[in-house]
């Protein structure tokens, strides 16, 4: 690394009296070894993107996301799939959950994360990516690193109070997810694995890290960054017992795969409502809620450079 973009979410993981600190810790150790260290902070919804594609514009070879995994989302849409691929991006863990950062073997102190990043080795990935609708029922696309799913926890997502968030942090997935455990309705939707026959679920979710850490862990064995295809979870029940069931035991390390939930590998995932029905079920990618059906989903090779600490498998 000789030229490194810092990039920072002021916001991500909570106002801290010693988050000051840690920034400042961080930019120390990636200034140590004598790279040229710009420091960018976001100022809202996307900037981190414009920061990342400004970065690389400026002939910046790393981006290093100070954030959680929605500023790294937001970062990884200015360099996925670009010419600017040849930028690698690194992240230090400020946020809430953290998954991307916990899956590389970066979770727990940052300055302790960008010392492994120093000497972490740039790696071309595929990426996910996902397309969906708007409001307006205008196409979007969106890349993802972590996750990306359409049912309960894109509801999830959706309806975390942001505030809420950043004063009780990871408490907040679990309060929030056993209120939609409890209230949901868990309504069905059509899937097709490439081009298939359809199969009605109430949740699909792909997993692209070996581990979403907190409390619920792997909850997709055999996941990984560097898979060429998805990696995915589909629930076809609406029992809410059933969802119980299985992530308490993915949360104890067992996966009680069944009829009701399977795990399932495509190169291609289209999601769209059932006839007649009027339910505008959400869509998420690395925790950002994004719009409503028709939902495709799909792995771009070679769509990234990622920085990977050594020892780490990705």
């Amino acid at each position: 690394m000789r030229r490194i973009a810092l990039i920072s979410n002021p916001i991500s993981g909570g106002h801290s009296s010693q988050r000051r600190a840690q920034l400042d810790a961080v930019a120390a150790v990636l200034s140590s070894q004598g790279a040229e260290l710009a420091s960018y902070a976001t100022n809202g919804p996307g900037s981190a993107a414009v920061l990342a594609r400004k970065a690389s514009d400026q002939g910046y070879d790393t981006v290093i996301v100070c954030g959680g995994d929605g500023t790294v989302h937001h970062a990884l849409q200015g360099l996925a799939g670009t010419d600017r691929t040849d930028t690698a991006l690194g992240v230090v863990p400020f946020g809430t959950a953290n998954a991307l950062a916990a899956s590389l073997g970066l979770a727990g102190d940052p300055a302790r994360a960008a010392a492994k990043l120093l000497w972490a080795t740039p790696v071309r990935m595929p990426v996910g990516r996902i397309a969906y609708c708007n409001r307006r029922g205008e196409q979007r696309e969106r890349f993802f690193l972590v996750a990306a799913g359409v049912g309960p926890d894109a509801q999830l997502m959706a309806e975390m109070d942001p505030g809420l968030k950043r004063h009780i942090g990871y408490l907040l997935y679990i309060v929030d997810g056993l209120r939609i455990w409890a209230n949901g309705r868990f309504p069905l939707y059509q899937v097709r694995l490439d081009g298939g026959e359809p199969r009605h679920v109430s949740q699909l979710l792909v997993i692209r890290v070996r581990s979403l850490g907190g409390a619920v862990g792997s909850l997709v064995p055999g996941a990984s960054l560097t898979s060429d295809r998805l990696q995915m979870l589909a629930f076809s029940t609406q029992s809410r017992w059933e969802y119980l069931r299985f992530v308490a035991g993915a949360a104890l390390g067992r996966h009680p795969f069944s009829g009701a939930v399977e795990r399932l590998e495509a190169n291609v995932v289209e999601c769209e409502p059932l006839d007649g029905d009027q339910q505008q079920l959400r869509a998420e990618a690395d925790g950002e809620p994004l719009g409503v059906l028709p939902v495709r989903m799909e792995i771009v090779p070679n769509a990234l450079t990622l920085l990977v600490p050594e020892g780490t498998e990705a």
